[in-house]
C-alpha cells in the first residue's frame, strides 16, 4: 500500500473515493459541506431523503456527483460530535475500511483525520486511520493454493491542511510501520505448526536482522540452554521432535548504550498440554500459543522501521509441548535457571517454566524494564474475554504507563491485583514452589510465579490468551499486542527525550 499527504482542496482532489464525516442529525462535517456545495447539494439530498443518519458506523457510497474530481464520495457516520472519541473514530474507521475493501476503487483520501476527536490530534487520527486500514485489508490465505480476488485499493491518502502536513506525514509513517508489525504478527500466528516451529521462528528472527539495521539476532539450541540452567525451559520440550530454541533479538538504535527495554515472548508453537492433554474440542487453535513471541517481533520489525533511537531486546524461548514416553511428568520437580525448585503439578501450564528461565536469562542485559508477553492462562479469557488484555505488574507506575499506552493505541490492557494472598496458592511441600495453584484466581496466580523470577526488575506481564486471536468461522491472529507496545515505547522514548532537553 501507498501512502500520501493530500492537502488540496477536496472538490478538485481526483481520487477514487473521498471520504466523509455526517453527524447525528444529518449534520455534514466542513469537508462533507465543502463537497456538498461543489455538486449542487447532492449530498445534503441524499442525507434530507433518510439514505443516512450520522449514527456511528453508517455508511453511504454515492458515486459520480457532478463538480467534484472524485468518482466516489463515501460518508461515514461520526455519532454525536461531542462524544467523538478515539475509539469512535476508529470504529469510524473499520467501516470506512471495509467499504474501501469491497468496492473497486484503485485510491481514497481519508478526511475524517480533519474531524476533531478527544485526545486525537491529525498525527494521531492518521497513524489509527492507517492501523484499522490495514488489519481490515488483511488475508491470510498464504497457504491456500486457488486465485483470491485481489483488493483493489493500492493508494490511500490523508487528507489535511497545510499547517498540519508535519503532523500527518509523521503519522502515516508511525501507522505504516505499526501495521507492518501487526502483519508480521499475525502471518507468523496464522501459520499451521508443522510449519511454524521453533526452528522457523529462528528463522523468521533471522530475516528480520537482515532487513534492519540495527538487529543482531544470537538463537541457542538445546545443548548451550542445558549449560546454562534453563531447566525449566527444556522440560517443555522434552517429548518433542522439534529441537527448543531460545531467541535473541536485539535492537540498536540509541546513539549511545543504554539500559534497554526487554520483551520476553511465549513461542510455544503448539501445545498439546504435554501429559495433561487438552480436549480435541478448538486443539487447532493452539498454534496460536507463540503469539506472543510473534509480537515481539513485530514490535521489534515496527520500530527498526521507525528507526526509533533506543535499544530494546527480544528474547523467545520457542518450544513445542507434546506428550510422549520423554514428557515431563505431572508430580516432576526441576531446577529453573535462577536455581530454585518447580514441582511441575500441571504439564498444560507450560508458559510460566519456558517464560520463568528467559526472565532470569534477560537479566544479563541489565534491563531498564522487562515486560512479558503470553498467551497464557484460560482464566484471563474469561475474566475479560477477547476485549481487553490482562495487565499485572509489582511497579505501579509501569502499570499506569501500559494502562496511558493501551488507551492511546486502541489495544486495551485491564489491570488485575497481584498479593502475597494470591502468591500462597503456589506453595508446595517438596519443592520451592509448584507451577500453578489451583482454579480460583488462575490468571493472577499465573503472574505471581512469575513475579518470582523478577526481583529488583521493573516488570509488567501481559496475558493476552483472550486477545491473541479469534475463533469461529473467521479465526486467525489478530496482532494484538503490537500496537500497545509500540505507543508503549513511544512515549518511553518522548519522555527520556524530554527528560534531557529540561
Amino acid at each position: 500500500m501507498e501512502y500520501f499527504v493530500s492537502s488540496v482542496a477536496p472538490a478538485r482532489a481526483r481520487t477514487g473515493c473521498a471520504v466523509v464525516g455526517l453527524y447525528e442529525g444529518g449534520r455534514l462535517s466542513d469537508t462533507a459541506r465543502s463537497l456538498n456545495k461543489a455538486c449542487g447539494r447532492r449530498i445534503a439530498a441524499a442525507v434530507g431523503a433518510g439514505d443516512i443518519t450520522g449514527k456511528l458506523g453508517e455508511t453511504l457510497l454515492l458515486s459520480r456527483l457532478p463538480g467534484l474530481a472524485a468518482e466516489r464520495v463515501l460518508l461515514v457516520g461520526l455519532g454525536a460530535p461531542e462524544a467523538l472519541d478515539r475509539k469512535r473514530f476508529r470504529r469510524a474507521m473499520i467501516e470506512t475500511s471495509a467499504v474501501l475493501k469491497r468496492i473497486g476503487a484503485r485510491d481514497a483520501i481519508n478526511y475524517l483525520a480533519l474531524e476533531s476527536v478527544r485526545g486525537a490530534d491529525a498525527r494521531t487520527l492518521a497513524r489509527h486511520s492507517i492501523e484499522v486500514l490495514e488489519h481490515v485489508l488483511y488475508r491470510s490465505g498464504a497457504m491456500k493454493t486457488g486465485p483470491e480476488r485481489p483488493v483493489s485499493l493500492a493508494r490511500f491518502g490523508i487528507g489535511c491542511d497545510r499547517a498540519g502536513r508535519a503532523g500527518v506525514e509523521a503519522g502515516i509513517r508511525e501507522g505504516a510501520a505499526v501495521a507492518a508489525g501487526v502483519r508480521l504478527t499475525r502471518d507468523l500466528g496464522n501459520l499451521p505448526a508443522n510449519v511454524c516451529t521453533p526452528t522457523y521462528l529462528a528463522k523468521a528472527a533471522r530475516d528480520l536482522a537482515k532487513a534492519h539495521r540495527g538487529i543482531q539476532v544470537e538463537v541457542l539450541d538445546a545443548a548451550q540452554m542445558k549449560k546454562l540452567g534453563m531447566n525449566t525451559l527444556l522440560a517443555v520440550a522434552k517429548a518433542s521432535d522439534e529441537p527448543a530454541k531460545l531467541i535473541v533479538v536485539q535492537y540498536h538504535g540509541a546513539k549511545k548504550r543504554q539500559p534497554p527495554i526487554v520483551l520476553v515472548g511465549k513461542g510455544i508453537t503448539f501445545d498439546s498440554g504435554g501429559i495433561c492433554i487438552k480436549p480435541a474440542l478448538d486443539l487447532d487453535e493452539m498454534k496460536f500459543d507463540m503469539c506472543g513471541a510473534a509480537s515481539v517481533l513485530g514490535t521489534i520489525d515496527a520500530i527498526a522501521r521507525m528507526e526509533l533511537p533506543m535499544d530494546v531486546v527480544g528474547v523467545i524461548p520457542a518450544v513445542e509441548n507434546m506428550p510422549g514416553g520423554a514428557a515431563t511428568r505431572p508430580g516432576d520437580i526441576v531446577k529453573s535457571m535462577s536455581g530454585r525448585t518447580v514441582e511441575i503439578l500441571n504439564t498444560d501450564a507450560e508458559g510460566r517454566l519456558i517464560l520463568c528461565d528467559s526472565i532470569t536469562y534477560a537479566r544479563r542485559f541489565k534491563p531498564e524494564i522487562l515486560i512479558d508477553v503470553a498467551t497464557l492462562t484460560g482464566a484471563c479469557v474469561i475474566a475479560l474475554g477477547s476485549v481487553y488484555s490482562g495487565l499485572m505488574s509489582t511497579d505501579d507506575a509501569l502499570a499506569a504507563a501500559l494502562r496511558r499506552a493501551s488507551e492511546e493505541s486502541g489495544d486495551l490492557v485491564w489491570q488485575l491485583p497481584m498479593s502475597e494472598e494470591y502468591a500462597d496458592q503456589l506453595k508446595s511441600p517438596f519443592a520451592d514452589f509448584a507451577n500453578i495453584g489451583g482454579r480460583p484466581g488462575g490468571a493472577i496466580t499465573a503472574a505471581c510465579f512469575l513475579a518470582k523470577f523478577t526481583d529488583g526488575m521493573r516488570w509488567a506481564h501481559l496475558d493476552i490468551a483472550g486477545t491473541a486471536w479469534v475463533s469461529g468461522l473467521n479465526k486467525g491472529a489478530t496482532g494484538r499486542p503490537v500496537p500497545l507496545l509500540v505507543q508503549f515505547l513511544l512515549a518511553r522514548l518522548q519522555q527520556a527525550q524530554a527528560a534531557e532537553q529540561a
